[in-house]
C-alpha cells in the first residue's frame, strides 16, 4: 500500500514537471510568435497571463504533494 501511494506521487510529480515545462514553452513561444506577428500589448498580456495561471498551477501541485507527504511521515 505504501509503495502504491509513492508511485501516486510520483505520478503527479512528472504531471507538475510537464505542466511546468509545457507552460514555459508555450509562454516562449506565445512571446516569439506573437512578436512576430505584430500582436497588440493586450493580446500578448491575455498569454502572460495564461502563462501566470499554468505556472501557479503547478505550483498549487508541488504543495499539495508536499502537503501529502509530510502527512505520510507523521
Amino acid at each position: 500500500m505504501a509503495q502504491d501511494r509513492e508511485q501516486e506521487l510520483a505520478k503527479a510529480g512528472r504531471r507538475a514537471a510537464l505542466l511546468m515545462a509545457g507552460t514555459g514553452v508555450f509562454w516562449i513561444g506565445a512571446i516569439y510568435i506573437g512578436s512576430k506577428m505584430g500582436l497588440s500589448g493586450r493580446t500578448q498580456a491575455l498569454f502572460d497571463l495564461i502563462a501566470l495561471a499554468g505556472f501557479g498551477w503547478a505550483l498549487w501541485m508541488t504543495y499539495d504533494i508536499w502537503r501529502k507527504r509530510q502527512k505520510d511521515k507523521g
